[in-house]
């Protein structure tokens, strides 16, 4: 689940079965029991681009997404004190080297890259609002400096953010961000 119309979809979902909901956040739902039917709960998740993760890596990785996700999206990057790495490794309470080997497996890309994309899609999201100048972008997202968003932006999506908000591109899914550039 990667915003807040997912949660609300899954909540319908799991309550349209008569499951009671203790807590639903991006990528996690607690029930207070195991529902009965598993396959036609999962059947009608994927119905709505959903999936029931039961193995115990693709669970760690989607706690991985999650994290960088809510991160991203949580205005804190100006603030982060640590690199994304201790970050995630405080918060899912493993090795990084472990998680890092675990996600490129998986998701064929690099935790680093996987993070940058999102970022980029979250310049291209402020640009399109077009409420905030690429300075404060920058800060607000963590860069170093808008020369480092700019030049992260052009290798990852092959523009310019100048030319992109020109060109009236559109963002590209949030889940669909694991493969291929980012236009």
């Amino acid at each position: 689940m990667v915003c807040s119309r997912c949660i609300r979809v899954v909540k319908e979902e799991l309550k349209s079965f008569g499951l009671e909901i203790v807590d639903v956040q991006l990528g996690k739902a607690v029930l207070t029991k195991q529902p009965p039917n598993m396959d036609k709960l999962n059947m009608r998740l994927k119905e709505n681009g959903f999936e029931l993760l039961e193995d115990k890596n693709t669970k760690i990785v989607e706690s991985i997404k999650s994290a960088i996700i809510e991160l991203i999206y949580s205005n804190r990057l100006e603030e982060l004190s640590v690199n994304l790495s201790d970050y995630l490794s405080a918060q899912l309470g493993k090795d990084y080297t472990a998680l890092s080997k675990l996600f490129s497996d998986v998701e064929s890309i690099t935790i680093e890259n996987f993070f940058i994309r999102h970022k980029v899609e979250r310049v291209k999201e402020f640009m399109v609002y077009d409420e905030l100048n690429l300075s404060e972008i920058s800060y607000r997202l963590g860069y170093s400096s808008v020369q480092h968003l700019s030049n992260q932006f052009k290798k990852t999506t092959g523009l310019s953010p100048s030319h992109f908000k020109r060109s009236n591109r559109s963002r590209r899914p949030l889940d669909t961000l694991s493969t291929g550039k980012t236009l």
